[in-house]
Parts: C-alpha cells; sequence; structure tokens
C-alpha cells in the first residue's frame, strides 16, 4: 500500500526546505557575532579605508588571512586584534 508516491514526497520536502530557507534569510538567520565574521579583500579594505593595494602589502607584511581556491578572506577578529596590537607596540 502506498501513501504517497515519490514525485509528491520529493515535492513535499523541496518545498518545505524552500520555505525553511525563505524564513532563515528573512529573519537574518544565525549570524556570527560581528568580530566572528569573515570578510573578503574588497570588504576588509572598504572598512579599514585602505586601498587594495595597501591590504596586499598588509598581507605580504604578515596580515593572517584565509584562501579558500582563488578567494580571500580574514577574521575581523584577527585583523582588529593585530591592529589593537600594533597600535599598543607603537606608543
Amino acid at each position: 500500500m502506498e501513501i504517497i508516491n515519490e514525485q509528491a514526497l520529493s515535492h513535499c520536502i523541496r518545498d518545505a526546505v524552500r520555505a525553511e530557507l525563505k524564513q532563515h534569510f528573512r529573519t537574518g538567520g544565525n549570524q556570527l557575532p560581528k568580530e566572528a565574521q569573515l570578510l573578503s579583500k574588497q570588504e576588509l579594505a572598504a572598512e579599514l579605508g585602505i586601498s587594495l593595494v595597501t591590504l596586499t602589502d598588509w598581507m605580504k607584511k604578515g596580515l593572517p588571512f584565509l584562501r579558500l581556491h582563488k578567494r580571500v578572506f580574514f577574521e575581523r577578529s584577527k585583523v582588529l586584534e593585530i591592529m589593537r596590537q600594533q597600535t599598543i607596540d607603537s606608543t
């Protein structure tokens, strides 16, 4: 005895997942605290008010970053900590 066929079940699952995703993005999802977020090169440069050339120079000088395929990301908390440390060391 078949209560629901495979195609109907597939549609039900797809609709349920779609509804959950819409709700998740509508409410902002479970966002990480601001300090724990990953930023792209463009996002970090804009946030710090520096050029991409300057950011690349800082990377060469040791600014920690993560590489995922060809994309580069920065952990906001690590960047802020390094900047705080540099400020303390220079005073």
